[in-house]
Order: structure tokens, then C-alpha cells, then sequence
């Protein structure tokens, strides 16, 4: 303990109770050191759900294709894909890959993966394939998608957690309920440990069809849900990389020497999740009454909630798409803060003032900032709102409960905007948190999954956003940027607009 930064990360721990300091690893540059800002969730690519958990999938579980830099489609697991015809799409798969358990990744494996997504009860996946009629086994490197309709977003969604392919050998012996516990999939890095809300370690699987790509024998993930915490640690050099380093800490990584940035412009977004059916949550004025949750956004100053939060760096918005979407809509933007609209919609509305909102945010001490400014600004119009933080996946577990009003919840984008909105917006839809239901969103959504056309998407989605504007299910407030720190002496690092840290190429200069 001769080292004072150390203390200082000590210390910030235990002052905080928020997240505990990273443990320094024997040093070793074939150790990744890599810092979360939150826990994920159930390390199951069918059944999980959390962002951080998408990051530990890209170390661990290859998929079909990925995305490059430019959001381009490339292949991974896959080498090749081509249409028979709109609904009948044949994947050639890469030939010589095991799964980390030894087993062959296969036609068959792929299939079994797929069905699972398609089929296994809680499937986050279900919505995201929903599309395929059956999976045919051509070869034992070919297969065969029968698809009901044609679909535009489809190949997109393999380059996610509905594109990771499992071991069949390692689900049948762990079934559904432990397959998460000790995951075995194709990717560079096999599972090792996890201490729950501590960390995740990974270890080099020397099979890896692609192992020369790969410089670290172990990667370990630390859960630091303090933002603090978490650049103190990267400062002291007990973490490598930070996969998220909040607006106000920017100037303290630029100013330190040993560290450096890369910041660019991101799929994702932060919005607000009105409880409008799931369970007796619902019955509230703000869940049952569209004019008081468009009277809760009018009493938001978005532009002033960034600047007080993020330095001005995040955009606001009011759609799921970022700018640089060929899905945004220009003419879908946020109302400027009218509060004494606000106070006529409520009036309009009938209900008793204040209204009362309990809004649950996660834990960051970011999320619980934009809590509290949110609280204040929505006084002024009427509102009573109470912050409730909890611990990220505990947040999930009662978003999918209907264990909420309002849900303050970010969503990491993605490259298609069917991505961003249907698994929403849609009736079952599998992040509709709030069992939000309306028959003719429904019917735009899933007409705008069927042309491969922009313009003709572009009108179906322009549709969507007057109808979520009118209902208002949920309050879109802001675009992040990706802002991951990491030491000076880390190269290779390469950003992507999901977010993901891709570790091929990484090394330590």
C-alpha cells in the first residue's frame, strides 16, 4: 500500500459503498483489465438482455456477422449468405470451428441455436427472429432460413446476441435454467468464473478458428457501477480500459499522460418507460393518461438537462434512431420545455395535483443525477416525482414485472432501426417494459420490417412517430456519445458505433 493513488482508489471505494476497487492481478501484459459500469445480467445469449453483458459476448461468443467500424455487415461465424428467393435465405458457415467445450460449430449447431432463440420460455430473442418460419439443414455448412415474410432487418439482428451460436453439447447438459452459468460458445475466449456484481473472467480458448488476432491469455471484467470509482482505478492503473467514462471525468483522463480517449458518436439512447399495462403499477394518472405523460415531457428542458449532467456533449432527441440513421426523422424533434403547457395539459387531463411519479433509475451516479434535475424541472409543472435507484439488473427484473411507473433506461442501439423500435413499441414486444399496446403501431412496425427500399421504410416510420407522439409510451430525452478511456500504451483499439469492445488486434505496445 505504498502507492498513494492506490489509497485514493481504496478509499473512493469505501466512501462511495458503490463499487469496490479493482484488485490489482499479478503484472502481466497477457492480462485485460476491463472496467463495466454495470453487472450484467444472465450471461445467456438467448435469454439475457443487459448492454455489459453484450460486451462480455464479444470476447466470448462469436456470431454470424458482425459490424465494422462503418456499420457495414461482415462475417464472422458465417462466410456468406445469399436469397433463393425474398424468403428463403441460405448462410455458409466458416468450416473448421469448435465450440470452447471441443465440439464441432456446425449446420446443426446453428440450427439448434436458432430454434432456442426462436422457441425457449423468456426468449429475449423470440421478437428479433420472429420472421423465421424454419431452419433447414442443407449441409453440414449450409443453412436454409424459411422466413414468413421478407425482412430487411433480419441479417442486422445476427450481427447481435440472435447471431450467437451456443454449444448443443454444453445446453443439453446444462439445460435452460445453467447454460448461463457456465456458457460455452465459439468465440475467442472461454468462460472461467463469475462473482456476481465483481467481476468475470475469461481465458484464452487456443482453438479459436482466429486465435492470432488475440493478445491476452485472461480478460476479467469488473462491475464499477461508481464513475468515480472507475476513473480512479484507470488513473491508479488497475483497470486497462473503461468502457464508459462519463462527460464530467473527460478533462482527468485528457490531462493525465499515461491515459488516452476514443469518443465517437453511438446507436444508442436514454429514454423514460411509462408503465401504460403491465400489472396494478399501471393504474396510475401518468400510466393511464397520454395528456399527462405529454405534460411530463413538456416539463423537461432537455438541452438544459445535458448541460447540467453531461457538459453539453449528449444530444438530446425524441426517437429511438440517432441523426446519422438513414431512419431518423427530421421532422420528429423534442418540444422546448413549455411549463405552463404542461400545467393546461394536466388541467386538460382532470387529475389531482401533484401528480405522482415514481421514477426508478439505475444506480450510476449519472442515472441518479438526471433523476434528481428531472424531479426538480417536473415540480415546477405539477409533478411529484420520487427517484428511485436500484442496481441495474434488479431495475430489469422489475421493468419485466411491471414493478414501476416510470423507468429512466438507456438502450444501446442498433444498426437497423427495426432494432431500436419494434421490441419496444410493439405489442409483446420484448423490451416493452410497459406493456404499451396499440393496433396500429403494430401493423406500421411490422409493415416497415417487409421493404428493403429506404424511402418506403422512411414513410412507415415517419407514421410511427405520430402515433408514438400522440400515445407517448415512452419519453426519448438523449443520444450519448461512446466514451471508452483506456491506457496510453493499449493499441489497436477500434471503435464501433454499438459500443462493443472487440479485442482482436488489441495489444499492449
Amino acid at each position: 500500500m505504498k502507492n498513494p493513488m492506490r489509497r485514493l482508489v481504496l478509499a473512493t471505494a469505501c466512501l462511495t459503498a458503490l463499487g469496490a476497487a479493482v484488485a490489482p492481478l499479478p503484472a502481466s501484459a497477457q492480462t485485460l483489465n476491463i472496467g463495466l459500469r454495470q453487472d450484467p445480467d444472465l450471461l445467456d445469449p438467448t435469454l439475457g438482455s443487459s448492454y455489459v453483458g453484450r460486451i462480455v459476448y464479444s470476447a466470448m461468443c462469436d456470431k454470424l456477422f458482425d459490424l465494422d467500424a462503418k456499420l457495414n455487415i461482415v462475417p464472422q461465424l458465417a462466410t456468406s449468405y445469399s436469397y433463393d428467393d425474398p424468403t428463403h435465405l441460405l448462410i455458409h458457415l466458416r468450416s473448421g470451428v469448435l465450440f470452447q467445450d471441443g465440439t464441432k460449430m456446425d449446420a446443426d449447431a446453428v440450427k439448434t441455436s436458432l430454434l432456442r432463440h426462436m422457441t425457449a420460455k423468456g426468449s429475449m430473442r423470440a421478437g428479433e427472429v420472429s420472421v423465421i418460419s424454419s431452419v433447414e439443414v442443407v449441409d453440414p455448412l449450409t443453412v436454409r432460413l424459411v422466413l414468413k415474410t421478407p425482412s430487411s432487418p433480419l441479417l442486422a439482428q445476427f450481427t447481435d446476441r440472435a447471431g450467437i451460436i451456443m454449444s448443443p453439447k454444453a445446453l443439453a447438459e446444462e439445460g435452460d435454467a445453467k447454460f448461463g452459468l457456465h456458457p460455452v460458445c465459439a468465440g475467442p475466449y472461454s468462460f472461467v468464473e463469475r462473482a456476481v456484481q465483481d467481476h468475470i473472467t475469461l481465458k484464452r480458448f487456443p482453438d479459436y478458428w482466429n486465435a492470432k488476432d488475440y493478445n491476452f491469455d485472461q480478460i476479467v471484467y469488473r462491475s464499477l457501477p461508481n464513475s468515480s470509482v472507475r476513473l480512479a482505478n484507470l488513473q491508479a492503473g488497475s483497470l486497462d480500459l473503461v468502457e464508459q467514462i462519463v462527460p464530467t471525468d473527460i478533462d482527468a483522463v485528457r490531462k493525465d499522460p499515461r491515459l488516452k480517449l476514443a469518443i465517437d458518436d453511438s446507436l444508442a439512447y436514454t429514454g423514460i418507460t411509462f408503465n401504460t399495462g403491465n400489472g396494478p403499477r399501471a393504474n396510475t394518472d401518468i400510466g393511464k393518461n397520454a395528456l399527462v405523460r405529454q405534460a411530463f415531457e413538456l416539463a423537461i428542458d432537455k438541452t438544459a438537462l445535458m448541460q447540467v449532467v453531461y457538459n453539453g456533449l449528449f444530444t438530446p432527441t425524441a426517437q429511438a434512431n440517432p441523426p446519422d440513421s438513414p431512419m431518423y426523422i427530421q421532422s420528429i424533434v423534442s418540444p422546448p420545455r413549455d411549463v405552463e403547457k404542461a400545467k393546461a395539459l394536466l388541467k386538460q387531463a382532470g387529475v389531482k395535483l401533484p401528480v405522482e411519479v415514481e421514477l426508478t433509475t439505475t444506480n450510476e451516479p449519472d442515472q441518479q443525477q438526471l433523476g434528481e434535475v428531472i424531479q426538480s424541472m417536473a415540480a415546477e409543472a405539477g409533478f411529484h416525482v420520487t427517484p428511485k435507484p436500484m442496481e441495474f439488473a434488479a431495475s430489469l427484473q422489475n421493468g419485466y414485472a411491471g414493478d414501476f411507473q416510470a423507468y429512466l433506461i438507456a438502450w444501446s442501439g442498433r444498426s437497423d432501426a427495426d432494432g431500436n423500435m419494434w421490441a419496444f413499441l410493439h405489442t409483446g414486444g420484448t423490451f416493452n417494459y410497459g406493456h404499451y399496446s396499440n393496433a396500429n403501431m403494430d401493423t406500421l412496425l411490422d409493415q416497415a420490417r417487409g421493404p428493403v427500399d429506404v424511402a418506403a421504410r422512411r414513410v412507415l416510420y415517419t407514421q410511427v412517430w405520430a402515433q408514438e407522439r400522440q400515445d407517448m409510451p415512452l419519453i426519448y430525452l438523449y443520444n450519448p456519445k461512446n466514451v471508452v478511456g483506456m491506457k496510453k500504451n493499449l493499441m489497436g483499439f477500434q471503435q464501433v458505433p454499438d459500443g462493443l469492445i472487440r479485442l482482436g488486434g488489441v495489444a499492449f505496445q
